[in-house]
């Protein structure tokens, strides 16, 4: 980079993995194999990007940054299976771009049989939206194998009643399972960021989708219930349906789970809070 007279941007969270170790555990974290088509967000040099084409049937490839696309295009440059994409991966924060999606169908389409996996150093600034946004795409990767922040894995993975368990965390664990698989100091990235990651291994699963049916619906409900994360449960339905159900409606519901008057959506668990949101939606 300094011979090409490129520095990387802060602004596009550009942090390059160069414990080539750890690269390696990302790759074998993800088990790819000929079936496979990737999607790597944040090409940066190519350095995975390679790695991931001499095992799946194709890979595609988006970086934002135009200089670093140049740079990686020359690193892949013979690599048949291949497609390099110099764009935002992101069409909004909460959709994944079109022609990103079609690089993708079209690879699928080339090799029939094949599934999808994410495979990427994600840019510490698009992490949440893409990882979000993935889960809704058809089809859904079978697997999401990336390099994040520590702070947004521990969110991703977090417990009820902890400080860390929020929106997030309620829509990843109630369609996927997860592993945070390696912790990472700082100092194995160039330039080194003031924070730590983590290798997050995320597996989705077709019957917990199935169990919550209104995907749409389901989102924009956890969304709700912690955009006041503090406030008691029964206020914050009240607010978010009042237009909808009266609060007999809502007493109505809290206590056919025997939820108490002060109850906090934080406190309540993933499979309750399914449930929850089934119930309101059936009284809409």
């Amino acid at each position: 980079m300094k011979e090409a007279g490129v520095r990387p941007q802060g602004q596009h969270g550009q942090n390059f993995l160069i414990d080539l170790n750890l690269l390696d555990l990302l790759v074998r974290t993800a088990n790819l194999g000929p079936n496979d088509v990737v999607l790597e967000i944040g090409t940066g040099l190519g350095s995975l990007t390679g790695r991931i084409a001499q095992l799946a049937a194709g890979v595609v490839t988006v970086e934002l940054d135009p200089r670093l696309f140049a740079l990686a295009s020359e690193e892949l440059a013979g690599l048949a299976n291949v497609t390099m994409l110099q764009q935002d991966a992101l069409k909004n924060k909460n959709t994944i771009h079109p022609a990103v999606l079609e690089a993708v169908r079209q690879k699928l389409d080339a090799h029939p049989g094949s599934q999808l996996k994410l495979v990427a150093n994600l840019p510490y600034n698009i992490a949440t939206p893409i990882l979000s946004n993935l889960l809704t795409i058809n089809p859904v990767p079978v697997s999401l194998t990336a390099t994040i922040q520590k702070e947004l894995a521990d969110r991703i993975a977090a417990r009820p009643g902890t400080k860390d368990y929020s929106a997030l965390s309620i829509w990843m664990q109630a369609l996927c399972a997860m592993e945070i698989v390696r912790e990472m100091a700082p100092q194995v990235f160039w330039p080194r960021p003031k924070v730590h990651s983590a290798i997050l291994h995320i597996l989705p699963n077709p019957a917990k989708r199935a169990v919550l049916g209104d995907l749409g619906f389901f989102h924009e409900f956890i969304r709700s219930l912690f955009f006041h994360r503090r406030k008691f449960l029964r206020g914050v339905l009240v607010a978010a349906y009042r237009d909808r159900l009266d609060k007999a409606a809502i007493n109505e519901i809290l206590a056919s789970f025997h939820l108490p008057p002060d109850a906090r959506a934080e406190q309540l668990d993933v499979k309750t809070l399914i449930s929850l949101a089934k119930a309101v939606q059936q009284r809409l």
